[in-house]
């Protein structure tokens, strides 16, 4: 069931928080052997806040939006008195004293946390494995990668564990794994959720965000997480929203001007993507909306983001590679080696590339209401896949993962716009197929709706896997 939906039952009196919950945990432990999506499991926990919410409700004090709900969070995200490893063997046994804004606000709204789902080492790439845990399946075939590094997140949604999971997405790692699991994935604009945990606040280009099976849920925990707070300048000044509230069921895209793309000039798209994206634009233009192709122009900025980012991981991380290289991922020491030798003057002026990539999404959301995109190149890749080897397109190799398979997902971390990815159908290989949906900045509850209104006249007739239990 949908969130909105056990909320509703839930009200009702229909269905007890110890009932949601209880068979919440009983689907975590029953998918947990296959897919390896949890690093840690709250059952006391859990169960006795389901008690708690039940009683609330039996007394006529359930007021929380998300009352006896059960949702999970990514292993980065800090939960107080429960476990957060950040997918690292140096953090395997630390237990934060605080929750994370978000978290807090979850929790606020009624909420109840059922376990942590697993994550890349520091969320450091777009596959989901760890020296601490191993790899996390891929839903619909366990011999393919759940994505990441918010793997497990999409991973256990899609499986049908709690229909509510905080992720995080620091170039693509909400959207990534949404597109490989078949289930919908928002990275919200800058700010309207806090993060109190980024470091370098001013320059923030990671966001914790909601995973969910639709986008009305995915507005349901938008809602209980938004609101200013002092620990993230760039969410002073902006205001919670009622994104569920606000939502209304059906509509169309009359009016609405959408710019489309299918993949940056000189990078690969898989045939079924390419057909599944034809596909998704006829959808658009049945829904009333004017369509008009884009180059794709300036939007090939893998390596500002490398630059970017991985002097921001080496900032943080490189004591701890001096001391315990030993113990940390291969791929996490190499994306360290790729900055050492990035000078201020180099960082800065892929500072300026991404203002300059923000002034032309700007530009072009002045003229225009949306872009549209595929959010990868491709289906899920083998499970074994190394972040440094070569990717598979139809057949041919390309020698670079990070740019051939997930282009359009790391331009919108940079710029701060709101950008979800949406189930657009299936390859042949029968794996879920995602397609990327982007907003004016700061107009979340726009791009919302559009994406609830895409859902409704596209939704794919196989929505979930099956699982052998």
């Amino acid at each position: 069931m949908s969130a909105a939906t056990l909320r509703t039952l839930v009200a009702q009196r229909k269905l007890s928080p110890v009932e949601v919950v209880g068979e919440v945990l009983r689907r975590a432990d029953a998918v947990q052997p296959l897919l390896n999506c949890f690093v840690t499991l709250c059952h006391e926990q859990a169960m006795e806040q389901a008690r708690s919410a039940e009683a609330a409700l039996m007394k006529g004090e359930a007021s929380g939006l998300l009352h006896g709900l059960p949702f999970t969070v990514k292993d980065i995200v800090d939960t107080q008195d429960v476990r957060t490893t950040y997918g690292s063997m140096l953090h395997r046994d630390h237990v934060p004293e605080r929750d994370a804004v978000a978290v807090a606000r979850m929790r606020r709204a009624g909420a109840i946390l059922i376990g942590k789902t697993t994550s890349s080492e520091f969320g450091a790439k777009c596959l989901t494995d760890a020296p601490l845990f191993g790899s996390t399946r891929n839903a619909w075939d366990s011999t393919r990668t759940s994505g990441g590094s918010s793997g497990g997140a999409a991973a256990s949604i899609a499986a049908g564990v709690a229909p509510l999971a905080i992720a995080t997405d620091g170039g693509g790692s909400t959207r990534i794994p949404a597109a490989c699991n078949g289930v919908v994935g928002l990275k919200q604009s800058l700010g309207v959720v806090p993060h109190s945990q980024v470091q370098d606040a001013f320059g923030n280009y990671t966001y914790v965000t909601p995973t969910t099976r639709d986008v009305a849920d995915t507005a349901l925990m938008l809602q209980a997480m938004t609101g200013a707070h002092g620990s993230d300048p760039w969410s002073l000044g902006v205001p919670a929203q009622p994104y569920f509230d606000a939502l209304r069921p059906g509509g169309d895209l009359r009016g609405k001007r959408v710019l489309y793309c299918a993949t940056p000039k000189g990078r690969p798209v898989s045939a079924d993507v390419a057909a599944a994206f034809e596909a998704a634009l006829e959808t658009l233009h049945s829904m009333g909306a004017e369509l008009e192709q884009m180059s794709g122009e300036g939007y090939d900025v893998e390596p500002v983001w490398r630059v970017i980012n991985h002097t921001s991981w080496r900032g943080r991380f490189a004591p701890l590679a001096a001391a315990h290289a030993d113990q940390l991922s291969p791929s996490l020491l190499k994306q360290l080696a790729l900055a050492e030798h990035v000078d201020g003057v180099a960082f800065q002026q892929a500072m300026f590339a991404r203002t300059a990539l923000f002034r032309t999404v700007q530009a072009q959301l002045e003229t225009h209401d949306f872009i549209f995109t595929p959010t990868l190149s491709r289906t899920a890749l083998p499970i074994d896949q190394d972040l440094f080897g070569s990717i598979e397109i139809d057949g041919e190799s390309f020698a670079e993962l990070r740019p051939n398979w997930f282009p359009w997902t790391m331009p919108f971390n940079l710029t701060g716009h709101p950008a979800i990815s949406l189930p657009c159908g299936a390859g042949s290989d029968g794996l879920p197929i995602g397609m990327q949906l982007v907003g004016r900045f700061r107009e979340d509850q726009q791009l919302l709706q559009a994406a609830a209104a895409f859902e409704a006249a596209h939704r794919p007739a196989n929505a979930l896997p099956v699982l052998p239990f």
